[in-house]
């Protein structure tokens, strides 16, 4: 399974052209694809950064792209009050990485019904997802995704190991890489108000989280990543989804059958 999409909603026109392509591009590979895009940015690192177009407007593109495309949705919710609102629209809930401790925030995404994503915290080891998990399904939802994105290694860096795909999958539940948001070099880009990245590394760590056996791929993509307003130097380029895909498909074969 895929997961694309810009970072954040940026326009309808944005928004709806890459949900085309990311569906069409997704289709030509034989993978089922949920796009994915933020209604608000809660997490900025700097409060001079860009959060959102607005809330009712941004879930209004997100529901016209579910409706115009037949697309399910996956976007973020930060707090309790989201959980609701983000569901009318939006097939998954995402609960970011610095939140996935957040009990109340985990149950009242829960009790939505949807499914939810919870993506590894950057301080957590994989292991630990066991609790984050336990507060959804203890909430009676057994639909639970676990995301890894990459683990804090010193000051404004990232790294992934591989070997927590296997420990998270051997939890119970689907396992999803994020192979963009695991190039992010947190709040490292000149002024240090927004967070850098190398994007370069996108290929290769796709390629390993697949061969390592994860259940799905979440990548942010945009057309034009340098202009784009949140992630601007870790978002993959729109035009090399389909190059990407071929080689994971191809991988993810050779896993499947072995």
């Amino acid at each position: 399974m895929l997961f694309a999409g810009p970072c954040v909603v940026e326009s309808r026109d944005l928004t709806l052209r890459t949900a085309e392509a990311v569906k069409t591009i997704a289709a030509r590979h034989g993978i089922a694809a949920v796009f994915k895009s933020s209604y608000r940015k809660a997490n900025r690192t700097s409060p001079a950064t860009f959060e959102s177009i607005g809330v009712q407007e941004s879930l209004r593109i997100l529901e016209e792209v579910k409706r115009q495309l037949d697309l399910p949705i996956l976007t973020d919710i930060h707090t309790e009050q989201e959980a609701a609102p983000a569901a009318d629209v939006a097939d998954v809930l995402q609960i970011p990485a610095f939140l996935c401790r957040q009990t109340d925030l985990l149950r009242a995404a829960a009790l939505t019904g949807r499914v939810v994503n919870i993506k590894k915290g950057q301080f957590l080891a994989p292991e630990d997802m066991e609790f984050a998990a336990a507060k959804v399904t203890g909430a009676g939802n057994p639909n639970v995704l676990l995301t890894e994105r990459g683990t804090t290694f010193g000051y404004h860096n990232l790294v992934v190991d591989m070997r927590g795909l296997s420990i998270m999958r051997n939890l119970g539940h689907p396992v999803i890489f994020d192979a963009t948001h695991s190039v992010q070099l947190p709040a490292a880009d000149k002024t240090g108000r927004q967070s850098g990245g190398n994007p370069e590394f996108i290929f290769p760590l796709a390629r390993a989280g697949v061969a390592a056996g994860c259940d799905g791929l979440f990548v942010e993509v945009h057309p034009d990543p340098p202009r784009a307003l949140s992630d601007a130097a870790s978002q993959l380029r729109l035009d090399l989804l389909d190059a990407l895909l071929t080689q994971v498909v191809a991988i993810d074969r050779v896993v499947r059958n072995s």
